[in-house]
């Protein structure tokens, strides 16, 4: 059964706020309930100050190792991991769904989405509004045009 409820996730990789109205054309209200924030410092506050060292076997030389992965980076893949899964057992409760984020977040956020999410129809803004308020953001969610997945 199709519901005739919009949903716009807007996301950067530390927030997220979840918007929703009955389509189309309804007033916008947050969902205050999913509102997410993670705390996710920059890279070099999270691990060492220096990257590890190694002994060169046949010299005294020593060369610095890089990490195996950005941990800034890595904590918001797992971000949009989450927001995805959360947009996936909410399936359900809306009928199309705009999302909203910076591009290399928005970019994360679509590959991590699951099946049902997939096939809804979607819009998508590739800005940082996560800090606007309503009324202000209202204007962007209205302008957009939803794809049919």
């Amino acid at each position: 059964m199709r519901t005739a409820m919009d949903w716009a996730l807007v996301a950067d990789g530390q927030h997220a706020r979840v918007f929703q109205r009955p389509a189309p054309g309804g007033r916008w209200s947050e969902r205050e309930q999913d509102a997410t924030d993670i705390d996710n410092p920059m890279s070099h506050e999270q691990g060492r100050d220096r990257p590890g060292r190694v002994h060169e076997s046949a010299s005294t030389t020593r060369h610095a190792v890089e990490p195996r992965q950005d941990l800034h980076k890595a904590a918001k893949q797992a971000f949009a991991r989450q927001l995805a899964e959360r947009l996936e057992a909410a399936a359900d409760e809306f009928g199309r769904v705009i999302l909203v984020a910076p591009p290399a977040f928005l970019g994360a956020l679509r590959d991590e989405l699951g099946d049902a999410t997939q096939r809804k129809p979607r819009a998508t803004l590739d800005k940082d509004l996560t800090h606007l308020p309503l009324e202000d953001l209202v204007p962007y969610l209205d302008d957009l045009a939803f794809e049919e997945a």
